[in-house]
């Protein structure tokens, strides 16, 4: 029987970006957005802890894989996160809000490597 690769990828990062949201919940961040989208950009998780509005870009990989999945958020995919990000905060008054942009790796057996800060708007 032939499988879907683009099902079986779609399937492996709703899984991370379950796993990614209880990390970051077990936190005490509350998930705000999840798959948030703004033309065709789009944010995976959108949390926030107090002041903190941190947008969330999750990448899950298999435990064996060479490049670790900070490494595939190009400079492309980091400008449609943070001009999704500026809408976002524009239409949901996210003023006095420190924003944060941050990586969340996942494992196909789960662990999570937190990136906070991974990059910044500039």
């Amino acid at each position: 029987m032939k499988t879907d690769n683009r099902t079986d990828k779609r399937k492996t990062g709703d899984k991370g970006e379950r796993r990614a949201a209880r990390y970051l919940m077990l936190r005490g961040y509350r998930i705000i957005e999840r798959n948030y989208t703004f033309g065709h950009k789009e944010v995976d998780l959108i949390a926030r802890r107090g002041r903190t509005l941190a947008f969330v870009e999750v990448k899950t990989r298999k435990d064996d894989s060479i490049l670790s999945g900070r490494y595939s958020v190009t400079s492309a995919k980091r400008h449609n996160i943070i001009s999704a990000a500026k809408a976002y905060c524009m239409n949901h008054d996210a003023s006095g809000m420190n924003i944060r942009f941050d990586i969340a790796e996942v494992s196909t057996k789960g662990s999570v490597n937190y990136i906070k800060s991974a990059y910044s708007e500039g």
